[in-house]
């Protein structure tokens, strides 16, 4: 007997998509999309908060509860809401100079202490809103409006998520839309900091690094890799250029979260527990 799922895909149909034609970012909202129905989660029970960027636009083209922050700013909002409410499914959404630029200080602290969100970001390695300024992923040499010369050494987030603490660490690519949504469903069912790190084209402002360029160099790891293994995801993690490995890099179970030592949280999520305004008047007696 076949059971159907109680979500459709429907239900995650928002605005049209205001991309260029071809961009990678339409895979990811599929590859979103996707995973969201297949884990039978409603559009009220996910959080997306996105900051500035192509990809802080994924949001209004999908549906849930929806948070526009500032430019990298999306990870304060989002772990701010988890505290909230921990039975919301959160997500945050960046572009990589949203993420790994503006937002570097964040990302760093957030996977120290094991926030139990979800990052997804979208690699284009290239300001693409911006109109085509290098971005920290941007490749050695890669030239822009802002590096004439060509950029210089990028940063390799998926090592730095490694060594910084992160639980959960993937990698995929916008043009498999199979495996993406596969990533996204294991980061989203893994109680702890995720992040998926997606290759994404930029059709108008990378023509580098082309869907072409991509799938003659992306692997997938082989069924006897142990992402428990923290040595073998950092060499995995310095693997780029001819041959870039996409998967679940490293994954390390049963570490607390943030959520899980807050005292405060014990008698359930904030937003269920009864609200007693006495107890604010010992607080306020103190400014009389």
């Amino acid at each position: 007997m076949v059971t159907l799922n109680r979500v459709k895909t429907e239900e995650f149909v928002g605005l049209k998509p205001a991309w260029c034609p071809g961009c990678g970012n339409f895979g990811i909202l599929n590859a979103v999309n996707r995973a969201l129905v297949e884990l039978e989660l409603e559009p009220w029970q996910v959080l997306l908060v996105s900051g500035i960027g192509q990809a802080g636009k994924l949001p209004h083209y999908t549906r849930g509860n929806v948070f526009n922050s500032l430019h990298g700013r999306p990870i304060p909002v989002a772990v701010a809401a988890k505290m909230a409410n921990p039975e919301l499914t959160v997500i945050a959404v960046s572009g990589d100079g949203d993420a790994y630029g503006e937002g570097g200080n964040h990302f760093l602290h957030a996977m120290r202490r094991n926030h139990d969100i979800t990052y997804l970001v979208h690699d284009n390695q290239v300001y693409a809103l911006t109109k085509g300024q290098a971005s920290p992923t941007s490749d050695p040499g890669f030239v822009t409006k802002t590096t004439p010369e060509g950029a210089v050494t990028p940063l390799n987030p998926i090592a730095v998520a490694i060594v910084a603490g992160a639980t959960f660490v993937a990698r995929s690519f916008a043009g498999d839309i199979d495996h993406l949504s596969s990533m996204i469903k294991a980061g989203i069912s893994h109680k702890g900091f995720a992040l998926i790190d997606v290759l994404q084209p930029c059709v108008t402002f990378n023509h580098q690094n082309t869907y072409k360029w991509y799938r003659e160099r992306v692997y997938k790891l082989e069924s006897g890799y142990d992402p428990a293994d923290r040595n073998a995801a950092c060499a995995k993690a310095l693997e780029w250029g001819d041959r870039i490995p996409i998967g679940v890099i490293y994954r390390r179970e049963g570490e607390p979260t943030f959520e899980d030592r807050l005292v405060a949280l014990k008698k359930g999520p904030p937003v269920k527990q009864a609200l007693d305004p006495r107890r604010a008047e010992s607080l306020l007696a103190e400014f009389m």
